[in-house]
């Protein structure tokens, strides 16, 4: 199975502690989104989790214990973007995570760590060129640290406008530039650009629109290949594997204006609260009247087998 630990809440950035509390006790209690008093219950053992899937804009606070994980495969998507702290109130300077980005890459191989450069919004200070900019100085950072970028654009959620009122969609003109524009550097700096569920309007440029977390991307990760079939789409063209999530919503601390995980500011702050870093669950305790499920968990690799993939 292929374990999810970052579309909900930043776990590297906030949780590491309560995430190798689990690795160590061998178990993860999960609740139910929608049903508050279910808890699904997942086993850690790297002979059933094909892959841990990560995704954060700070994995500094997991680098000092990454030993306690190394028996289990692993691909992060590490966010990176030029926005500062009027944006991004409690993100590192893009220059930190580029380090803590190279220190992973070593670690565990370029092709197990993916850039990400999303969300994109334009207004009058983060204007066309200084993404244009910003995006070559990361990307020429990283040319030998990775051999994938992923980039979205702004979706205006109803969380997100009532927390980023004054946000505005990327008008097709723009979305044609960057995209001309960034699969010119990723090409200079032998990184594929992919987009996340943008359509295939890019596709023009050289940019892969085949999605960013799907089977055949995790196959590569973890050089085996699965025996799983192709996911139905959502939304009509995301075939990313993003079930068996172990976050909660509303717990992540970045405080991004334009966040689509977080309802407000309060509640997060109240969940915070909450966390207890010897608990089996991310946020509070069990409940008497909480139902725990045993999930299901088998491993989906085929026969060892390795998988060769060209990127170029």
């Amino acid at each position: 199975m292929i374990l999810n630990t970052g579309l909900r809440t930043d776990i590297p950035g906030f949780f590491s502690e309560w995430f190798y509390n689990r690795i160590d006790e061998g178990f993860v209690y999960v609740r139910n989104p929608y049903a508050k008093n279910q808890i699904y219950s997942y086993k850690l053992d790297p002979e059933l989790i094909d892959c841990i899937i990560f995704c954060t804009k700070n994995p500094r606070p997991m680098l000092k214990n990454l030993e306690k994980i190394d028996k289990f495969n692993q691909y992060w998507h590490i966010t990176i973007t030029p926005y500062e702290r009027e944006i991004e109130p409690n993100v590192p300077p893009v220059d930190d995570v580029l380090e803590s980005f190279k220190y992973l890459s070593d670690k565990l191989g370029k092709e197990n760590v993916t850039l990400r450069y999303d969300p994109i919004f334009i207004n009058e200070k983060y204007t066309l060129e200084k993404h244009i900019e910003s995006f070559d100085y990361i990307a020429n950072s990283l040319s030998d640290y990775t051999t994938e970028a992923i980039i979205s654009f702004i979706d205006l959620y109803e969380k997100t406008k009532h927390n980023f009122p004054q946000a505005i969609e990327v008008d097709k003109e723009e979305r044609l530039k960057i995209g001309k524009e960034f699969a010119k550097i990723g090409k200079e700096n032998n990184i594929l650009i992919k987009t996340c569920v943008e359509g295939n309007e890019l596709d023009k440029f050289g940019i892969d629109s085949s999605g960013c977390m799907t089977k055949e991307v995790i196959e590569r990760a973890i050089n085996k290949n699965l025996d799983m079939p192709k996911q139905k789409a959502r939304n009509g063209q995301c075939y990313c594997l993003l079930n068996n999530d172990i976050g909660e919503y509303n717990t992540c601390n970045h405080g991004c204006l334009y966040c689509y995980a977080n309802s407000n500011k309060k509640l997060v702050k109240r969940n915070l609260k909450l966390h207890n870093p010897k608990s089996p669950i991310l946020i509070g305790e069990i409940k008497e009247d909480d139902i725990i499920k045993e999930t299901t968990q088998k491993s989906l690799i085929i026969n060892d087998n390795t998988v060769q993939t060209k990127l170029f």
